[in-house]
Protein backbone atom coordinates (compact mmCIF):
# COMPACT_ATOMS: atom_id res chain seq x y z
CA UNK A 1 0.00 0.00 0.00
CA UNK A 2 1.32 3.51 -0.95
CA UNK A 3 1.58 5.30 2.13
CA UNK A 4 0.40 9.48 0.70
CA UNK A 5 -1.12 12.59 1.45
CA UNK A 6 -3.70 14.81 -0.06
CA UNK A 7 -3.20 18.25 -1.35
CA UNK A 8 -6.11 19.90 0.09
CA UNK A 9 -7.56 23.00 -0.74
CA UNK A 10 -10.77 22.42 0.79
CA UNK A 11 -13.19 22.77 -2.44
CA UNK A 12 -14.66 20.77 -4.85
CA UNK A 13 -11.58 19.46 -6.68
CA UNK A 14 -9.62 18.00 -3.63
CA UNK A 15 -12.77 16.47 -2.22
CA UNK A 16 -13.45 14.73 -4.96
CA UNK A 17 -10.09 13.30 -4.94
CA UNK A 18 -10.57 12.27 -1.43
CA UNK A 19 -13.80 10.37 -2.57
CA UNK A 20 -12.17 8.58 -5.48
CA UNK A 21 -8.62 7.54 -3.48
CA UNK A 22 -11.22 6.13 -0.57
CA UNK A 23 -13.61 4.50 -2.76
CA UNK A 24 -12.74 3.70 -6.11
CA UNK A 25 -8.62 3.16 -5.32
CA UNK A 26 -8.48 2.09 -1.30
CA UNK A 27 -6.25 4.51 -0.33
CA UNK A 28 -6.55 6.49 3.03
CA UNK A 29 -4.18 9.42 2.86
CA UNK A 30 -2.60 9.81 6.32
CA UNK A 31 -2.67 13.58 5.93
CA UNK A 32 -4.33 16.95 4.19
CA UNK A 33 -1.96 19.64 2.90
CA UNK A 34 -2.56 22.68 2.99
CA UNK A 35 -1.24 25.92 2.12
CA UNK A 36 -2.55 29.07 3.95
CA UNK A 37 -1.58 32.86 3.83
CA UNK A 38 -0.38 33.61 7.56
CA UNK A 39 -1.62 37.16 7.61
CA UNK A 40 -4.71 36.32 6.69
CA UNK A 41 -5.37 32.97 8.56
CA UNK A 42 -7.12 31.77 5.07
CA UNK A 43 -6.60 28.95 2.85
CA UNK A 44 -4.70 30.64 -0.08
CA UNK A 45 -6.84 31.23 -3.22
CA UNK A 46 -10.19 30.23 -1.88
CA UNK A 47 -9.69 32.61 1.24
CA UNK A 48 -11.86 30.43 3.20
CA UNK A 49 -11.18 30.73 7.22
CA UNK A 50 -9.11 28.44 8.83
CA UNK A 51 -11.01 27.46 11.77
CA UNK A 52 -13.55 25.58 8.46
CA UNK A 53 -10.51 23.92 7.19
CA UNK A 54 -9.95 22.50 10.65
CA UNK A 55 -13.75 21.29 10.71
CA UNK A 56 -12.97 20.17 7.51
CA UNK A 57 -10.41 17.69 8.38
CA UNK A 58 -11.90 16.44 11.51
CA UNK A 59 -15.20 15.41 9.59
CA UNK A 60 -13.12 13.61 7.39
CA UNK A 61 -10.59 12.18 9.98
CA UNK A 62 -7.26 12.77 8.81
CA UNK A 63 -4.18 15.11 10.01
CA UNK A 64 -3.80 18.10 9.00
CA UNK A 65 -0.83 19.89 7.70
CA UNK A 66 -0.39 23.73 7.35
CA UNK A 67 1.99 24.77 5.49
CA UNK A 68 2.09 28.98 6.32
CA UNK A 69 3.15 31.14 3.33
CA UNK A 70 3.43 35.28 3.24
CA UNK A 71 1.25 37.73 1.40
CA UNK A 72 2.94 37.70 -2.17
CA UNK A 73 4.58 34.56 -1.55
CA UNK A 74 7.37 33.88 -4.42
CA UNK A 75 7.93 30.71 -6.10
CA UNK A 76 10.99 29.70 -4.38
CA UNK A 77 9.14 31.14 -0.94
CA UNK A 78 6.82 28.51 -1.56
CA UNK A 79 9.21 25.39 -2.81
CA UNK A 80 11.07 26.36 0.42
CA UNK A 81 8.21 25.71 2.55
CA UNK A 82 7.00 22.74 0.98
CA UNK A 83 10.35 21.15 1.30
CA UNK A 84 10.36 21.81 4.78
CA UNK A 85 6.89 19.96 5.60
CA UNK A 86 7.63 17.15 3.79
CA UNK A 87 10.99 16.74 5.77
CA UNK A 88 8.35 17.15 9.09
CA UNK A 89 7.61 14.18 11.09
CA UNK A 90 4.23 13.91 9.51
CA UNK A 91 5.04 13.72 6.13
CA UNK A 92 8.78 12.37 5.58
CA UNK A 93 7.93 8.62 5.21
CA UNK A 94 4.87 9.73 2.63
CA UNK A 95 5.62 8.31 -0.57
CA UNK A 96 3.14 10.05 -2.90
CA UNK A 97 1.20 13.35 -2.95
CA UNK A 98 -2.15 13.37 -4.69
CA UNK A 99 -3.92 16.14 -6.58
CA UNK A 100 -7.72 16.91 -7.80
CA UNK A 101 -5.78 18.33 -11.09
CA UNK A 102 -8.13 17.50 -14.25
CA UNK A 103 -6.81 18.43 -17.08
CA UNK A 104 -4.08 21.29 -16.86
CA UNK A 105 -0.50 20.27 -18.12
CA UNK A 106 1.07 22.56 -17.10
CA UNK A 107 0.31 22.42 -13.51
CA UNK A 108 0.55 18.33 -13.77
CA UNK A 109 4.51 18.92 -14.97
CA UNK A 110 5.28 21.95 -12.55
CA UNK A 111 3.66 19.30 -9.35
CA UNK A 112 5.84 16.67 -10.89
CA UNK A 113 8.90 18.58 -11.72
CA UNK A 114 9.24 19.82 -7.79
CA UNK A 115 8.48 16.50 -6.47
CA UNK A 116 10.90 14.25 -7.78
CA UNK A 117 13.94 16.01 -6.81
CA UNK A 118 12.62 15.20 -3.35
CA UNK A 119 12.07 11.67 -3.64
CA UNK A 120 8.13 11.71 -4.07
CA UNK A 121 5.47 10.74 -6.62
CA UNK A 122 2.73 12.83 -7.77
CA UNK A 123 -0.84 11.33 -8.21
CA UNK A 124 -3.40 12.64 -10.18
CA UNK A 125 -7.04 10.34 -9.18
CA UNK A 126 -9.05 12.64 -11.54
CA UNK A 127 -7.04 13.33 -14.61
CA UNK A 128 -8.94 13.67 -17.80
CA UNK A 129 -12.37 12.94 -16.44
CA UNK A 130 -14.66 14.88 -17.86
CA UNK A 131 -15.56 17.94 -15.84
CA UNK A 132 -19.32 18.03 -17.01
CA UNK A 133 -19.75 14.26 -15.55
CA UNK A 134 -17.73 14.88 -12.27
CA UNK A 135 -19.75 18.28 -11.10
CA UNK A 136 -23.04 16.04 -12.12
CA UNK A 137 -21.37 12.97 -9.83
CA UNK A 138 -20.26 15.67 -6.88
CA UNK A 139 -24.09 16.90 -6.81
CA UNK A 140 -25.37 13.19 -7.23
CA UNK A 141 -23.05 12.10 -4.43
CA UNK A 142 -24.41 14.29 -1.82
CA UNK A 143 -21.77 16.70 -1.64
CA UNK A 144 -22.80 20.20 -0.85
CA UNK A 145 -20.24 23.27 -1.86
CA UNK A 146 -20.26 27.50 -2.29
CA UNK A 147 -18.52 29.35 -4.15
CA UNK A 148 -16.41 31.37 -2.00
CA UNK A 149 -13.71 32.79 -4.96
CA UNK A 150 -14.86 33.69 -8.07
CA UNK A 151 -12.47 35.99 -10.64
CA UNK A 152 -14.45 38.55 -12.45
CA UNK A 153 -12.35 38.67 -15.67
CA UNK A 154 -13.95 35.06 -16.01
CA UNK A 155 -17.29 34.79 -14.43
CA UNK A 156 -19.77 37.30 -12.94
CA UNK A 157 -19.33 38.02 -9.29
CA UNK A 158 -22.65 38.02 -8.93
CA UNK A 159 -21.56 34.14 -8.73
CA UNK A 160 -20.03 34.32 -5.24
CA UNK A 161 -21.43 33.12 -2.40
CA UNK A 162 -23.90 30.30 -4.73
CA UNK A 163 -24.23 27.00 -4.17
CA UNK A 164 -22.61 24.29 -6.47
CA UNK A 165 -25.80 22.88 -7.49
CA UNK A 166 -27.60 22.08 -10.80
CA UNK A 167 -29.04 25.48 -11.48
CA UNK A 168 -25.84 26.93 -11.21
CA UNK A 169 -24.25 24.59 -13.61
CA UNK A 170 -27.16 25.58 -15.98
CA UNK A 171 -26.24 29.68 -15.15
CA UNK A 172 -22.18 28.99 -15.52
CA UNK A 173 -21.80 30.74 -19.29
CA UNK A 174 -20.31 29.44 -22.05
CA UNK A 175 -16.89 28.40 -22.17
CA UNK A 176 -16.65 28.56 -17.94
CA UNK A 177 -15.31 25.24 -16.68
CA UNK A 178 -18.22 23.08 -14.95
CA UNK A 179 -15.66 22.23 -12.23
CA UNK A 180 -13.71 25.91 -12.75
CA UNK A 181 -10.88 23.90 -13.08
CA UNK A 182 -8.94 27.34 -15.31
CA UNK A 183 -9.63 29.05 -12.01
CA UNK A 184 -13.01 30.42 -12.84
CA UNK A 185 -14.26 29.76 -9.30
CA UNK A 186 -13.43 28.50 -6.41
CA UNK A 187 -15.53 26.08 -3.70
CA UNK A 188 -15.75 25.29 0.26
CA UNK A 189 -17.07 22.16 0.67
CA UNK A 190 -19.40 21.48 3.56
CA UNK A 191 -20.68 18.12 3.20
CA UNK A 192 -20.60 15.08 1.41
CA UNK A 193 -19.65 11.32 1.65
CA UNK A 194 -15.71 11.84 2.84
CA UNK A 195 -17.57 13.55 6.08
CA UNK A 196 -18.72 11.80 9.20
CA UNK A 197 -21.10 15.01 9.53
CA UNK A 198 -21.96 18.59 7.84
CA UNK A 199 -20.31 21.33 8.79
CA UNK A 200 -22.42 23.70 9.58
CA UNK A 201 -22.00 27.47 7.38
CA UNK A 202 -22.85 30.73 7.43
CA UNK A 203 -22.32 33.01 4.29
CA UNK A 204 -21.50 36.43 5.12
CA UNK A 205 -20.22 39.49 2.91
CA UNK A 206 -18.81 39.03 -0.32
CA UNK A 207 -15.87 41.77 -1.31
CA UNK A 208 -13.43 42.30 -4.01
CA UNK A 209 -9.62 42.20 -3.11
CA UNK A 210 -6.24 41.83 -5.24
CA UNK A 211 -8.47 41.10 -8.65
CA UNK A 212 -10.67 38.60 -7.27
CA UNK A 213 -13.83 38.32 -5.41
CA UNK A 214 -14.61 36.28 -2.42
CA UNK A 215 -17.47 35.68 -0.26
CA UNK A 216 -16.98 34.92 3.43
CA UNK A 217 -17.84 31.92 5.52
CA UNK A 218 -17.93 31.91 9.14
CA UNK A 219 -18.76 28.39 11.26
CA UNK A 220 -22.38 28.64 12.29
Amino acid sequence: MVRLALSWSGGKDSSLALWSLREEQRFLPEALITTVTGAYDRVSMHGTRRELLALQAAAAQIPLVEIEIPVGCSNEQYEDRMRQALSSEMLRDVESIAFGDLFLEDVRRYREERLTPVGRQALFPLWHRDTRRLADEFIAAGFEAILVCVDPAQLDPSFAGRRFDQQLLRDLPAGVDPCGENGEFHTFVHAGPIFDAPIAVEVGTTVERDGFVFTDLTPA
